[in-house]
């Protein structure tokens, strides 16, 4: 039997309802998490339920339960559905009203969740993917983790059209993040990767990641940077919440440079690897 949260409490996945006037539905009004499981053990979950946190303050938002209170419903989620590799996916919206843009803050947020079997990824962080290099065509904030997320989606859509397993983008010709991911250049036993600014989301892998850099000695640069310089590069590689560490081998579009995966990115992935 599955269960998920809905509307704060868990319940059999069969019985959870979805009202047509909740605000996610019609504005994609709302926030989420999703929280790596390794061996039935959260990962990091202090620092993505701070997150969910901060993204429900950016957006006007308050959480119906204290930070220790739904660690402990997203521990019990995962202890009901015997979840041991894994994902478990929160998502708060700011509630149920009928359809108007100007939200009054009377509205009680509405809290889900469900938890996904979820092996990683050996393949692809072995070999390497292909990205596609395109525009960011997203909004201002991104550094709030919305539920409103077209314009990622539409940037997944193109760079599966060409082949490529994530969509690397850019403003202008600075080099932002992934679709669902952060980005990160070696160039001479250095790492950059752009600033946890509103032009990109501070991916709690990304946070992780820079952390063992510098504890391996490593220098770390966040600073923005131009997609030309990727043609430079020596080693690049993705971080995110379901891809942990991936290198890439190929850049492609408005980008067109080929990679090997090299010795750092294999040293941080091992790292990595010991921190799970």
């Amino acid at each position: 039997m599955e269960y998920v949260i809905d509307n704060g409490h868990i319940i059999v996945a069969d019985q959870a309802k979805i009202d047509r006037n909740d605000r996610g539905y019609h504005f994609g009004d709302g926030i989420y998490e999703v929280i790596r499981v390794y061996n039935g053990k959260p990962f990091t979950m202090d620092m993505h339920v701070k997150r969910f946190e901060e993204s429900a303050k950016k957006l006007d938002m308050v959480l119906t339960l204290s930070l220790s209170k739904l660690e402990e419903l997203l521990m019990e989620l995962v202890k009901k559905n015997a979840l041991q590799d894994g994902i478990i996916y929160v998502q708060m919206t700011r509630g149920i009203s009928p359809r108007n843009h100007l939200y009054s803050r009377n509205e009680k947020a509405v809290i889900t969740g469900y938890t996904q079997e979820m092996p990683s990824k050996v393949e692809l962080q072995q070999n390497g993917i292909d990205v596609w290099v395109t525009d960011d065509i997203r909004w201002l904030r991104c550094d709030i983790k919305t539920i409103n997320l077209l314009g990622n989606v539409l940037a997944k859509r193109e760079a599966a059209d060409h082949d490529c397993h994530e969509a690397i983008q850019h403003r202008n010709g600075i080099v932002t993040e992934g679709s669902s991911s952060n980005l990160f250049l070696i160039k001479d036993r250095i790492l950059y990767t752009h600033p946890a600014t509103n032009l990109i989301l501070n991916g709690i892998t990304r946070q992780v990641v820079i952390g063992l850099a510098k504890e391996l000695g490593y220098e770390v640069f966040e600073e923005a940077f131009p997609k030309d310089v990727i043609e430079h590069a020596d080693e690049a590689f993705i971080t995110s919440t379901t891809s942990e560490v991936t290198p890439i081998k190929s850049f492609q579009g408005q980008v067109e440079v080929t990679l090997e995966v090299g010795p750092i990115t294999r040293q941080l992935q091992e790292a990595f690897e010991k921190e799970k």
